[in-house]
């Protein structure tokens, strides 16, 4: 009888520690693909805020911003995600629509430090930013020697070729749309019009764009403007730039929100305000290849990025209004001959 119930007793506790060591609560977020390869910030973010919290992150990647909008739209209140990282200032105001959201209660305005020329003031409660950068067309100065040193010479030029990605589907096209219309206003179907004369290819992507580019498929791709770091400090190459334009660059600023859904409120908070510390923020640069949204040090090859005068970032709500329209104007910008 004894041995009996000491093997009963063996075999209830080899039973319940494992079940013991799987109770650590798991944080789900979604973000997009690139962010949780092993090259980028994903894996050491993870690290980095497994290491202050009992339990795990569980990344899902998804193929860009507005794929991961469209995934919640989908899946609304039954969403398993506690946290969508990777939406920007452009798609905000359609995913406040969506009623998904919830405060994130992170005291950001003391802790963000943008340029005064992008963003004087961050006061959003439902996203917290995360990183930022401008748009801007790359080239291999050892091939293109000239490169258009403002946009109205991309338009009206005839000297080059570009590779765009679809603002449907990728958030560097829906930026350059943005850009596009901050310069030309009325008259940016006419641009488009020009423009598509010098248009390799339009893609889905971003890195089915970035990568035709490297294989000599054209002279120009849209991309950003932090995409020479990476070459110089991953490849130790020069001679990828990016043209800087005297009109000004369209901003990108990438955010996180907490989803009603969450079952995990407090932990997702906890998360949000982990993004605004230095574990998170100096992950950014080499990882990301992007900007952080607080004050550290970025490796010294940032320093020779360009440095654009004027920055162009429509308000959200004003992007929701009038997306729809614009890529219709857009489309026919592209198709008129």
């Amino acid at each position: 009888m004894i041995m009996k119930l000491f093997i009963t007793s063996v075999t209830f506790f080899s039973l319940i520690f494992p079940l013991m060591g799987l109770s650590k609560e798991t944080l789900t977020i979604y973000t997009y693909d690139s962010f949780i390869t092993e090259w980028g910030p994903g894996p050491a973010i993870k690290e980095n805020f497994e290491k202050k919290c009992d339990c795990e992150i569980n990344f899902i990647g998804l193929d860009s911003s507005i794929g991961i909008l469209g995934r919640l739209q989908i899946e609304g209140k039954t969403s398993k995600a506690d946290i969508v990282l990777g939406l920007d200032t452009n798609l905000m105001s359609v995913a406040k629509e969506t009623g998904l959201f919830a405060p994130h209660n992170v005291d950001v305005s003391s802790k963000v430090n943008l340029p005064e020329s992008v963003q004087s003031k961050w006061e959003d409660n439902l996203f917290v930013p995360f990183d930022w950068g401008y748009f801007a067309f790359i080239y291999d100065s050892e091939k293109l020697k000239e490169p258009p040193q403002s946009m109205q010479a991309l338009v009206e030029d005839d000297d080059f070729t570009i590779i765009i990605q679809d603002p449907r589907t990728a958030t560097p096209g829906l930026g350059l749309l943005l850009w596009i219309k901050s310069i030309y206003g009325e008259d940016s179907s006419l641009a488009w019009k020009k423009l598509s004369e010098k248009i390799v290819t339009t893609t889905k992507g971003w890195w089915d764009a970035y990568s035709l580019f490297l294989n000599g498929e054209a002279d120009m791709v849209l991309s950003y403007s932090t995409s020479p770091a990476y070459h110089m400090i991953a490849e130790g190459k020069n001679n990828y730039k990016a043209a800087e334009f005297k009109e000004g660059h369209y901003v990108q600023i990438e955010v996180a929100g907490l989803l009603n859904s969450s079952s995990n409120k407090d932990l997702a908070r906890s998360f949000l305000e982990f993004i605004l510390t230095d574990d998170f923020q100096s992950v950014i640069p080499t990882t990301n290849w992007m900007y952080p949204v607080i004050t550290t040090n970025n490796p010294k090859e940032f320093s020779e990025l360009i440095k654009p005068k004027n920055a162009f970032l429509f308000d959200s709500k004003k992007v929701n209004d009038n997306r729809i329209s614009w890529i219709q104007e857009w489309l026919e910008g592209l198709t008129q001959q």
